[in-house]
């Protein structure tokens, strides 16, 4: 039981990751614009971050087992059409829905777990979906660049959506088999008018900050920028009214009145916001700038995922007694790395595989201390009792806030390398285009630490306080 739903976890957790080595392949094969190359990651991020918390309800109301295999069902079928698009426009297409399905599938996984296992195996369990990220973070970039390299088949990149498939329906005939129905009684009504505005809202905040460099800027773009924040102003005053009346909304805004709380999502926002968009942006850079390989690309951010993987272990042993500041230390380590990366690109026409696998694994050090004793410490700022649904928020602003990484600094990658690309030729353009944006990448986690100081000094011990 437990393996069929960590598999379904592992598929959703490779899929960025293994789309952002592929991502010029795509590019190259489908004629895509920089701006569809951006939403082949942002779509999906966008469309599973406005699905997670009604997903997440779904199942309390109908069954989690019911929820889980109907988002995977989904996602396996959208796996399929991304497999098969004959346009950038259509690939864009089929990963919302893509997303969707993993929006729906992925909150269940925890809420099988903690259903039909007692204690002592819920913590094995939860155990081993901490190994499958760790496992994840690796496998993507690897099994993206082998896929996109070893060409089988003639399939080039459709092969990283068509490897979802068998393992899928796999999934879907033993988890049909195996795992138990559970549903949470009276869990209220869906709040869909509130999940349509967040997601519609978003999309028009995300639009011209993907699609401006091929508009050219123009003011309605701005316009639509506008709508999207007064639309999440007008999100927020319907979640008040549906307090108001005691019903559920996907976003509690009494949450953000605490201001630990709303503090540590803007430190996490910040944090994971410029994940997406840095490995995204470092394999164009890597294949267009550099004339690497997607398999070389992979071995390249290979250190990355091993540092992490070092120092996790470290980071959530030492989270209860210096959480705060061990996320403090690993977001100023991963700035570091950017700086130095920032040097390397900058003074090296094609690096080695060392000058760039340092800096990397630099940050994936730091990654380790600070991502995951991230979530306890955020949510060590708000009562147990409001945990589940602080939980569901801040896994939406997570996603959310890597579909915008993606979106802005994307915008300034290819709205630079398209600059210089007619004076230096695309490698040099490219090349300078990665120099420029990795700046920001290091104030983003200069930030960030700076957001963390609003955080609980330690994670939430058993009795519901923040450790001190």
């Amino acid at each position: 039981m437990v393996a069929v739903v960590l598999v379904a976890a592992f598929m959703d957790l490779v899929d960025v990751t293994i789309v952002a080595v592929a991502a010029p392949s795509i590019r190259a094969s489908l004629g895509a614009s920089p701006s569809q190359v951006q939403w082949t990651v942002a779509a999906y991020a966008l469309s599973l971050g406005a699905a997670l918390v009604t997903g997440g309800r779904l199942g309390d109301a109908y069954g989690r087992r019911r929820a889980f295999l109907g988002g995977l069902a989904v996602f396996v079928v959208a796996s399929a059409a991304c497999a098969l698009a004959p346009t950038a426009g259509v690939l864009v297409a089929t990963r919302v829905v893509q997303g969707l399905g993993a929006g729906v599938m992925v909150p269940q996984v925890f809420g099988i777990i903690r259903s039909s296992l007692d204690p002592r195996q819920t913590g094995a369990a939860l155990g081993a979906y901490g190994a499958v990220q760790g496992l994840a973070s690796i496998a993507g970039p690897l099994l993206g660049g082998l896929l996109v390299t070893t060409d089988l088949l003639g399939l080039g990149w459709r092969t990283v959506f068509w490897v979802n498939v068998p393992i899928g329906l796999v999934a879907l005939a033993i988890g049909w088999r195996v795992l138990p129905e559970s549903r949470q009684p009276g869990p209220g009504r869906l709040d869909l008018v509130g999940a349509g505005l967040l997601a519609g809202s978003l999309v028009l905040v995300l639009l011209p900050l993907v699609q401006g460099g091929t508009w050219g800027w123009p003011v309605w773009g701005w316009v639509l920028l506008l709508a999207g924040v007064v639309g999440l102003a007008v999100f927020l005053g319907v979640e008040r009214g549906l307090v108001a009346r005691g019903a559920q909304p996907v976003l509690d805004p009494r949450l953000l009145a605490d201001r630990g709380f709303s503090g540590g999502l803007a430190a996490s926002a910040t944090f994971f916001g410029g994940i997406a968009s840095f490995f995204l942006l470092l394999s164009v850079y890597l294949q267009e700038g550099t004339g690497r390989s997607a398999l070389t690309t992979g071995l390249v951010t290979l250190p990355y995922a091993l540092g992490s993987l070092v120092t996790s272990g470290l980071g959530v042993a030492l989270a209860a007694r210096h959480g705060r500041r061990l996320l403090i230390t690993g977001s100023l380590v991963i700035a570091a790395s950017h700086l130095g990366l920032w040097w390397v690109v900058g003074h090296t026409d094609r690096p080695t595989w060392w000058q760039v696998g340092a800096p990397l694994l630099v940050g994936g050090l730091g990654l380790g201390l600070a991502a995951p004793p991230l979530v306890d410490l955020v949510l060590a700022a708000v009562p147990r009792r409001a945990a589940g649904a602080a939980a569901g928020v801040l896994s939406t602003v997570n996603q959310v806030a890597g579909a915008l990484g993606v979106a802005a600094l994307g915008a300034l990658f290819f709205t630079r390398a398209g600059r210089t690309g007619a004076e230096v030729g695309p490698g040099p353009a490219y090349a300078e285009a990665f120099a420029a944006v990795l700046p920001w990448q290091v104030g983003l986690y200069v930030v960030a630490a700076g957001l963390m100081t609003l955080l609980p000094r330690g994670t939430q011990p058993p009795g519901g306080v923040a450790a001190s």
